[in-house]
């Protein structure tokens, strides 16, 4: 029966490198350590509480955690790294950096690697500029989107009695 599996250390990640330019302009590759087990159980609760929320859910009548607790999500994910990483980056990388960890641990290794690259959620929709650039791939679409739509007729009915009263009105 023990044959049956492998030791952890053969197919668990225990780190992440992320290659990040500094405020300095140097490349720095910044070693993120997989969280307590204890701060692992924390991180879950606020993505899942999130996610929740964002799917139109309601919260809890009681806090999952404290404001405190809250506030310390990017330093829980980061561990040993947040203070460099807060001291050599500015705000978009940090956070992009954080979040990054934040999909590491919650999720794996490649959802992270994809957010890495792209900085889009799993599973969240392009954004506008996006959804343009591909709309624009083929020529038929592209031939078909210069149709002008016919104009709304909302309220303006020409055979209602307030337009045939007003055609009367007109000069002719």
């Amino acid at each position: 029966m023990s044959g049956e599996f492998a030791a952890l250390d053969g197919f668990l990640d225990d780190y992440l490198d992320l290659p990040v330019t500094g405020r300095d302009g140097e490349t720095r590759t910044y070693r993120i350590e997989d969280p307590s087990a204890e701060n692992g159980l924390r991180i879950e609760r606020i993505t899942t509480m999130a996610a929740r929320l964002a799917a139109g859910g309601s919260a809890d009548t009681a806090p999952a955690l404290s404001d405190d607790e809250e506030m310390d999500l990017y330093r829980m994910c980061l561990g040993e790294a947040y203070g460099p990483l807060l001291a050599d980056l500015s705000w978009g990388r940090f956070r992009h950096v954080a979040l990054t960890a934040m999909m590491w641990i919650t999720a794996d290794r490649e959802t992270a690697a994809a957010y890495w690259a792209t900085a889009d959620a799993p599973g969240k929709a392009p954004n506008r500029a996006a959804r343009r650039s591909a709309s624009r791939g083929s020529s038929a679409s592209a031939a078909a989107s210069t149709t002008r739509k016919p104009a709304s007729t909302s309220g303006t009915k020409a055979g209602s009695p307030r337009a045939r009263k007003a055609a009367a009105a007109a000069p002719r």
